[in-house]
């Protein structure tokens, strides 16, 4: 962020209703009053909720509503829609988390696990730790006997991995339900 954008947020946080944000999707600074605030929590949890009952709720009309809901997504705020799932009826209820220890730590060898992690449907998230390990996978199976199977045949078949750690999900507690706002 330049100094004169760092300027502009400084500037503008003494109107306590304006989060002052900056995108770099766009390369300019976004202001969000609190109906675009509104606007994403609404969104974030009903997404198929129709514009006449958006505008509605924050208090618009329809124009004006459609009209922050299109800057909000050309902005990068919102960076798409998705159906939520169930996973026991999808067949994915097992959640094991999988702790990765690669064998280097070179950056050709981050690339390639990266793409072939990619390569595998079971494994929903994967995210590089600064720590004990390198990375943590979030997976989903049937069940025990799945998960047996994926990490056998597919996973620890990776010529890349020394180690891996599993731990499986007893009860969840928070689930992804958005972002705060």
């Amino acid at each position: 962020m330049s100094a004169k954008q760092e300027n502009m947020c400084l500037k503008s946080r003494k109107y306590r209703y304006i989060c002052c944000i900056y995108s770099p999707m766009v390369d300019e600074i976004t202001m969000l009053d609190r109906i675009d605030k509104k606007i994403l929590e609404l969104l974030q949890h009903d997404g198929r909720m129709t514009n006449a009952a958006l505008a509605k709720r924050v208090n618009l009309s329809a124009t004006p509503c459609l009209e922050r809901v299109r800057k909000l997504e050309r902005s990068g705020f919102i960076k798409g829609y998705h159906a939520l799932l169930d996973a026991e009826r999808m067949g994915s209820g097992f959640v094991t988390f999988v702790t990765v220890t690669l064998d280097r730590t070179t950056e050709d060898v981050f690339e390639r696990f990266a793409r072939r992690v990619q390569e595998l449907p079971e494994i929903t998230e994967c995210h590089m730790i600064g720590g004990g390990f390198d990375y943590i996978l979030k997976v989903r199976t049937a069940d025990m006997a799945g998960f047996r199977e994926f990490l056998g045949a597919s996973l620890t078949s990776l010529p890349e991995i020394a180690q891996t750690h599993s731990y499986f999900v007893m009860e969840t507690i928070v689930e992804d339900d958005g972002l705060p706002i």
